[in-house]
């Protein structure tokens, strides 16, 4: 799954009757279409996606969805007849579309914070104006919900982070970011999937494998799953 640009170019959009709250739609090549729901980053609006996603889910002329951020890229089998059919058919089922609260799984993550892996807790310090101790404290204080996964294979974007944590992503990414690595994204929270460039904030470290691509379940996080962190360890 991957999160899709909020920029994307749009040919369409709506405001709900009686709501107060747009939602735009969009085409993106001949069978795709975008489904942007309003707040950059809100868990109704999210919560609303995915009742979306079941809809349409259950419709043959449907290919594929893709949940991203508060959006969802539907994929229809055929490129569509009529134009303004499918956005009617879109709008109408996001009328229809209910807040849910999908019933996903607890996952709890040890954390070793601080130490040679948390090569941004400085920096996350300097930018919130809070100490070490009290950064991890309201990180591992936190509850988070998985938004979608993307940017990686079993990379999951988190809601839930204390506002006050919140810390620009780096504009000079790290080159070689270790599995597992425990980070603040802007308003997000993270576990990196793959060791490789990241330009999120290193806060801490985690011992497992967020994707194996030959278990089962190749990714451990889901959409609607909720996360806990702990803290096994600080070092600081």
């Amino acid at each position: 799954m991957t999160m899709l640009s909020r920029e994307a170019p749009s040919r369409a959009s709506f405001i709900l009757a009686g709501h107060g709250d747009k939602v735009k739609i969009s085409t993106i090549g001949s069978r795709a279409w975008l489904v942007e729901a309003p707040g950059e980053f809100d868990l109704p609006a999210q919560r609303r996606i995915w009742s979306l996603a079941a809809l349409l889910a259950a419709r043959d002329d449907v290919e594929s969805l893709i949940p991203g951020v508060t959006n969802l890229l539907v994929l229809f089998r055929q490129t569509p007849v009529n134009y303004e059919s499918t956005l009617a058919l879109l709008k109408g089922l996001w009328e229809q579309a209910q807040a849910v609260n999908p019933r996903g799984k607890l996952i709890e993550i040890p954390v070793i914070y601080g130490g040679e892996h948390a090569t941004d807790l400085d920096a996350v310090c300097q930018h919130t104006g809070l100490t070490a101790a009290e950064v991890i404290r309201r990180h591992s204080q936190g509850s988070y919900t998985v938004f979608a996964l993307g940017s990686a294979p079993g990379f999951a974007y988190l809601h839930g982070l204390d506002p006050t944590l919140a810390t620009p992503r780096k504009k000079v990414p790290s080159l070689n970011m270790l599995k597992g690595t425990v980070t603040i994204g802007g308003a997000q929270a993270g576990v990196s999937a793959l060791t490789g460039p990241n330009g999120w904030n290193a806060i801490g470290f985690a011992e497992l494998t967020v994707f194996d691509p030959w278990a089962e379940q190749p990714a451990l996080m889901a959409p609607g799953d909720s996360v806990r962190f702990l803290a096994e360890r600080i070092e600081l």
